[in-house]
Formats: C-alpha cells, structure tokens, sequence
C-alpha cells in the first residue's frame, strides 16, 4: 500500500510506526476529484492543501490534554488518480478504493476536492453498515436530481445518496431551489436544521443527536462554515456556521454515536490566504480527538 512519508503526510508524522500502513489504525486518503463544480475552481489542491496546512497543527490537543495521532496512527494514503475518469467510474473508483481500507479494518477519513467524492465514500460504508445514517454540514441541501444535466454533479450528491434512503441530517443549510425544499418538506428520511433556525434554537445540536442513528457517516462541506471561518471555498454563502459551535455538535455526535468515518470536502486554496486550510486540518485532527475518546471507537482503533 503506497502512502506519504514524514515530509508530506499529516501532521508531518516521523515515527514509522504511527505513519505506516501496517502500524497505523486510521487512514487518510486524498481524493482530488474536480469536474463539476459551478462557481469558484480550485477544489483539486484542496487536500493538498490541508495535509501541508496540518504540518503546522500542534500534536498536542489542548482541549484534549494528549497527543491523539500517538494513541491510533495516522496513515496518509497517495492521492486517487483520476486521470480520464469521470462520473460515475469516478464514484465506481472512490468506492473500491474506500472498502479496501475498510476491509483492512482501517478507520477512513478522506478529504476531498468536489462534494460528488462523498457519494463514493458513502457507497462503500453503506455495503458495510446497511442501517448507516448521514450528517452533512453544507450550506447547500446537494438534492437536485441532476445539475446542468449531470447526475453526479456537487449539487446532486445527496440526492445521490438519498437514492439509498438513509436517515440524513443536514446542518447550516442555507441555499437551494425550490424542488429541493420541496423534497425536504415530503422526505421521512431528510432532517434539515437551516442556518436561519439554529439561531433561535438552542437545542439543536441536541436534537440532531437524538435525530441520528447509531451509527453515523459524517461528510462537511467547508462552505458549511461561515466565510467568516472558511473563506476559501467554491460556493460561499455568508450566515454559516461558526467554530465553536460545530465543534460542539461533532464532539457530541462523536462521543454519542458510533462514527464509522467522515470526510472534507470542498476547500478551494487561494494563493492569498492559508487560514481555510489550516483551519480545516485543526478540525481533521480535532474530529479524530473526540473520536478517540468513544469506548467503541478506542476498542477498535485505539492502542490503549
């Protein structure tokens, strides 16, 4: 299994044995997939950017008092290729590519470019965990059957993964069309928390949590994020979701839940600003702390 040395992977990790493939417990796989996106290009350096950004992310958790990556390992896979490969070979490529990590009993987390990555990340959870249920920070709903006459477009990924029928929680949902809305308001399965609500809800993490199933595939869209946070991205909306807040939810849902992997997608890097990829590394490495922390997580992933 080919994956990065100390110079390049997460964190910059130098001892063999918590980089390695065969030492490590988790895996980081780079999925630098754009073909879709509609508004700002870029989102192919995004992983990139994150693993360079996270050279400059202490090891030490402050909020978690420990070093996390020397309790699982931490390996980070060579990037997917995806030279002449679109659309659906594209999903077909991710999915094979994910259930031989998971296979391998590795924990998988993946950061993509375009949010259509996600739909293969689901794929390959989904054979594993039938009774799998979503959460998606976005602050679009990705439930338009087909954009611009695609199916695999960005804006189509959840209608994707809806096709399956899993329990979907959306959060900081705060632009779609009306077919979208309308799907939300008829759906049993779809569970959307908008931005403009969580405002006057001091429940709603809580009530997402109860919302979830037990087991929980997490994907983020870093436009989620107010641009106050993550600037850099290829569909901003202003009125997202801020830090400590959505640290709060994911912390929640990571010590309530079984999570079974998450992704993050959608950062697109400018020469003029590093916060967006920094940042997004710090919640990465932040995700696996709280994670850590979960009795079923530290049984099967964890050292000690």
């Amino acid at each position: 299994m080919n994956f990065l040395k100390s110079e390049s992977n997460f964190l910059g990790i130098t001892e063999p044995e918590l980089h390695s493939y065969s030492g490590s417990k988790v895996v980081i796989q780079s999925v630098p997939y754009e073909h879709t996106s509609s508004y700002a290009m870029g989102s192919e350096k995004g992983p990139e950017a994150i693993l360079e950004s996270s050279h400059y992310v202490e090891f030490y958790d402050e909020e978690l008092d420990q070093e996390t990556y020397k309790r699982t390992g931490i390996c980070t896979l060579e990037p997917i290729g995806f030279e002449g490969v679109f659309d659906k070979a594209a999903i077909d490529l991710i999915e094979r590519e994910t259930r031989t990590h998971i296979d391998n009993e590795k924990f998988v987390i993946s950061i993509g470019a375009e949010h259509t990555v996600t739909y293969g990340f689901f794929k390959a959870f989904y054979e594993k965990y039938p009774d799998i249920s979503v959460l998606q920070i976005d602050a679009h709903s990705d439930l338009r059957a087909s954009y611009k006459g695609n199916p695999y477009s960005h804006a189509s990924v959840m209608a994707r993964i809806n096709d399956h029928k899993p329990l979907i929680c959306q959060a900081g949902i705060r632009a779609q069309c009306i077919e979208e809305s309308e799907l939300i308001k008829t759906s049993s399965n779809i569970h959307t928390w908008y931005a403009h609500q969580i405002r006057s809800n001091p429940n709603w993490q809580d009530q997402i949590v109860k919302t979830l199933g037990n087991k929980v595939y997490i994907t983020i869209d870093a436009d989620g994020f107010d641009p106050s946070v993550i600037p850099n991205v290829g569909t901003p909306e202003p009125g997202g979701l801020l830090w400590f807040e959505t640290q709060e939810l994911l912390k929640k849902v990571c010590l309530q839940k079984e999570v079974v992997g998450f992704d993050i997608v959608e950062v697109a890097p400018k020469p003029d600003g590093i916060i967006s990829e920094f940042t997004l590394a710090k919640l990465l490495y932040r995700m696996l702390g709280y994670l850590s922390l979960n009795p079923t997580f530290r049984k099967k992933y964890c050292f000690n």
